[in-house]
């Protein structure tokens, strides 16, 4: 006989009904209360014996007899009239399934729940629960909404781990009439599950589960979550996550290629540790068994600055104390940048050094009170002749000087890991100075304070000697985490962001991290078609939430956009596709959006794109009765939107989305262009341009740079000069024999010269010949005096200039003449494979001035390091006999070894 559920023994009028609407119970055991009809339903703990919850027995039967006096009470009653809003009047369909049934925005209403297991969920009509606070009714209320942002309220709660992390409020549960009530959804119900367990999870701190949840959780749903701690590990919950290891398929794994290099090079290349074949079935728990370093170094400490060096307020010296001293002198050598003249930079600056002066005050009583009587003058012009001391230093100084500091860090500079010797990344502790931060950031110009060992926690192997500071003071923490990647960390002051010390980017490490991130972008292509196919249904859902949502996932699937997390009143407002405001967004008929925000680095992004019809309908709904400073998406932030996309694809985020979309995107322009019979230069062309495509479509933009004008001008004239060289040997051919006049190969003038561009030119080549004639004579007689030779009297220098003068004045007179002699005779055939040679050399030159002058404004480097899997770049080149060295630098080469080994036919 079926065990009758709790609320039907204690509470039968209680029921569910049977259309579901009321009784929504997760994959994990989890239950979401309704009150469409004035119905609760419970979750599947409810149905066990009495004896199955000693800790919560008495608080839930104590909460559900109060709220069914509640519902009791207020069950006729509808929701106030004043709280409904009226349909959009520009909703241009007229089928009911096309609006969301709670489509208007939430009015932010104060909550406080009560205390209550996690396990049930439940609320009333803005009636008062048994603590006094006013509680709002709730439809798919998950419980990671506003209680997990609060402190615990009393002893119970100890019996849950409190959430630390600050989420975006959720308010799908407020203000929504009786006729609006969404159509709650098993998917949502286990997504909002995720959600709670994933920041309790978080906040534990050591990557482990937190072990006071209940059993009733699905297997599944625990072992996604114990990856993602594992990965997480290792970076800040703020920052992006690391990822283990992909398990390499037969397909997939690297296939040993044709090595082209030689002797050394090649033993060198034997050296490396092939970490791609030894840990392809790794689980990436645990990085590593042995770890053993030597530390960070830190900056040397402040030498204070000449006795005769003052800055000068209201006109007066300032002796200042070397602390005081140390951070004027941070504004002084930044005097005459922008940051200086930035309004903000300069109030952060003055009041940081304010609360400096009241520690550390002048010895002779000077008050320091105004920033616009301070001169840092003084201080700015010491440093620039400092500066120029150094540039002016001998290239033995500069080399003794570089061997002296490469000697003192060789220590720091790597580790052993497993054994084996690994490099080590950013081994420097940033040195004081002030904070700059990028674009309009609220607190540049702040003091960042000098990192101290007291700072500092190091990671390091459980029998590794500890490292000793390279200045006095002892280490804040010693520990021994070998599932986690970082060797120290410490938090700096200005931001309270986590900063690490990792493993060069060619460590096996880093390596390892780099293959999963790709791989795991691969994963998503045999999924994408369906998760497609699930948002865009869920565009029309009843449910605002997945309404939502689903927007989102679409403007993250097409337009390649990031998450986006909420930011703190002290920090730059750049935001993301969750944290969209209404005012970054504008609708103009008939389905076009034009988006417009500083996104990641205050990089602003504005695009004008044509959208579904039903994505453009569901903005304007979105939107509706909201002020520009609303978030445009109130029902959903970026720990949702990724729980939601783990339900769809084990480890799957928006960043994995974006990886995706990038490399596929640019996987699929490469395979569009035929470069069959192109040149070398018109398939990196081609290459650059699916690269450029790629940025623009991730927004990686840049600002011009300031010399970019200047560089493209030395490339044109460069170009010039290549076709002034092959109209004098087409010349040259014309004089030898006339016939040449009349091939169409050698007819045509070249472009861009005309007589008055040649005769600068010429005077140009003329004096740079006179100058290098007198340079070899100095040093010839240089050479000649120290081998106690005589040497060459003026006028040999005179006779060498006399033959250059002669040169010239025989150019001068062949202008306009179609006619040319050689420096050398050569025969007609040597001088059209010149001519042919030239003809080449200008066509891929012009094609380096075009790709240029393109990428001026895109960032290529971005895209290539960190969202274009390498893989798809070694094939291209192997596929059309390019050299590697012509896309990736020496640095990239080393960063991802394990795609060098390829196969040819790889796709991504």
């Amino acid at each position: 006989m079926p065990r009758e559920s709790f609320a039907n023994r204690h509470l039968p009028g209680l029921q569910s009904e049977p259309n579901g609407h009321s009784n929504l119970v997760t994959t994990n055991g989890k239950a979401l209360a309704s009150e469409a009809d004035g119905n609760i339903s419970m979750s599947e703990d409810d149905d066990l014996p009495l004896s199955k919850h000693p800790l919560f027995i008495k608080r839930r039967l104590c909460h559900l007899i109060m709220q069914s006096q509640i519902l009791r009470t207020s069950e006729p009653v509808a929701t106030p009239s004043k709280l409904k809003r009226k349909k959009p009047v520009y909703a241009e369909s007229s089928s009911d399934e096309d609006t969301p049934l709670a489509s208007s925005p939430v009015k932010r209403l104060v909550t406080a729940p009560m205390a209550r297991p996690t396990t049930f969920l439940t609320t009333s009509t803005r009636s008062s629960g048994a603590n006094g606070k006013k509680v709002m009714k709730s439809h798919s209320v998950s419980s990671d909404s506003e209680a997990d942002a609060l402190p615990p309220r009393n002893a119970n709660d100890a019996l849950k781990k409190p959430s630390k992390k600050k989420l975006k409020r959720d308010t799908n549960d407020s203000s929504i009439s009786d006729d609006e009530v969404p159509s709650a959804s098993k998917k949502t119900a286990i997504s909002r599950k995720r959600k709670m367990k994933s920041e309790s999870d978080d906040d534990d701190g050591n990557g482990k589960p937190d072990q006071t949840k209940k059993a009733t959780a699905k297997p599944r749903a625990k072992k996604v979550k114990k990856e993602e701690d594992v990965s997480g590990s290792d970076t800040p919950k703020t920052k992006k996550r690391a990822t283990k290891i992909a398990k390499e398929t037969a397909g997939d794994s690297p296939v040993k290629g044709n090595r082209k290099k030689k002797g050394k090079e090649e033993q060198e290349q034997e050296e490396v540790f092939r970490w791609w074949d030894a840990y392809a079935e790794g689980d990436g728990s645990v990085k590593w068994q042995t770890l053993e370093h030597n530390g960070v170094i830190f900056p040397p400490p402040y030498e204070p600055l000449p006795k005769h060096v003052k800055m000068k307020y209201n006109g007066k010296e300032v002796v200042l104390p070397p602390a005081a001293e140390e951070v004027a002198g941070f504004y002084g050598a930044m005097l005459e940048t922008d940051h200086a003249k930035d309004a903000t930079f300069n109030k952060n600056f003055f009041e940081d050094w304010k609360l400096v002066l009241k520690k550390h005050p002048p010895p002779d009583g000077t008050n320091i009170t105004s920033f616009e009587l301070c001169d840092f003058r003084p201080m700015y012009e010491y440093f620039e002749v400092e500066k120029a001391k150094k540039k002016a230093m001998s290239s033995q100084e500069k080399k003794e000087a570089k061997k002296a500091k490469d000697e003192f860090e060789a220590k720091y500079t790597t580790c052993l890991l497993d054994g084996r010797k690994e490099k080590i990344g950013n081994f420097r502790v940033e040195p004081p100075g002030l904070f700059r931060g990028r674009g309009d950031h609220p607190k540049k110009g702040a003091l960042k304070f000098r990192v101290r060992p007291e700072d500092i926690t190091i990671n390091i192997g459980k029998d590794a000697p500890v490292p000793v500071p390279n200045v006095s003071g002892t280490w804040k923490a010693v520990t021994h985490d070998n599932t986690v990647t970082w060797l120290a960390n410490w938090t700096e002051n200005v931001n309270g962001n986590h900063k690490y010390v990792f493993l060069a980017a060619g460590s096996s490490l880093k390596g390892q991290s780099d293959m999963q991130k790709f791989e795991k972008a691969r994963e998503l292509k045999d999924h994408v078609d369906r998760i497609r196919q699930n948002y865009t249904r869920d565009l029309k859902s009843k449910v605002m939430a997945d309404r939502q949502r689903a927007t989102a996932m679409y403007f993250i699937d097409k337009l390649a956009l990031r998450a986006g997390n909420e930011k703190g009143e002290d920090e730059a407002d750049t935001v993301g596709c969750c944290s969209l405001r209404c005012e970054h967004v504008t609708l103009e008929l008939p389905n076009f959006i034009i988006f417009d925000f500083l996104g990641k680095d205050s990089i602003r992004y504005y695009k004008r794109i044509d959208v579904e019809p039903q994505v453009f309908k569901n903005i304007r709904i979105f939107k509706e009765n909201k002020n520009d400073d609303d978030n445009l998406f109130d029902r959903v932030n970026t720990s949702s939107l990724n729980k939601h996309l783990t339900s769809e694809m084990k480890g799957l985020t928006a960043k994995v989305f974006r990886t995706f979309n990038a490399s596929s995107t640019f996987q699929r322009l490469l395979d569009e262009d035929d470069l069959s019979d192109t040149t070398q230069q018109e398939k990196l062309n081609a290459y650059n341009r699916a690269n450029r495509m790629v940025a623009i479509l991730c927004n990686h933009q840049r600002s011009v740079p300031k010399t970019h004008d200047q560089s493209m001008e030395k490339m044109r004239h460069k170009l010039r000069s290549l076709k002034y060289e092959r109209m004098k040997l087409r010349h040259a051919l014309f004089k030898l024999d006339s016939k040449y006049k009349k091939n169409k190969k050698y007819v045509d003038d070249e472009s861009d010269i005309d007589d008055d561009w040649i005769v600068a030119y010429e005077d140009e080549l003329k004096a740079k010949e006179l100058e290098k004639a007198e340079k070899k004579f100095a040093k010839d007689n240089e050479k000649l005096a120290e081998e106690g030779k005589e040497t060459f009297s003026d006028d040999v220098l005179q006779e060498r200039l006399l033959v250059i003068e002669e040169d010239f004045k025989k150019l001068a007179k062949e202008r306009g003449t179609k006619k040319a002699t050689l420096k050398k005779d050569k025969p007609t055939e040597k001088i059209e494979e010149a001519v042919d040679k030239l003809t080449e050399k200008i066509k891929g030159f012009a094609l380096q001035i075009e790709d240029r002058d393109a990428g001026k404004e895109v960032a290529l480097g971005t895209s290539k390091i960190n969202y274009l899997d390498p893989r798809i770049t070694v094939v291209w080149c192997k596929t059309h006999d390019v050299p590697i060295e012509k896309l990736f630098s020496k640095t990239l080469v080393t960063k991802f070894p394990w795609a060098m080994e390829v196969d040819e036919d790889w796709k991504f």
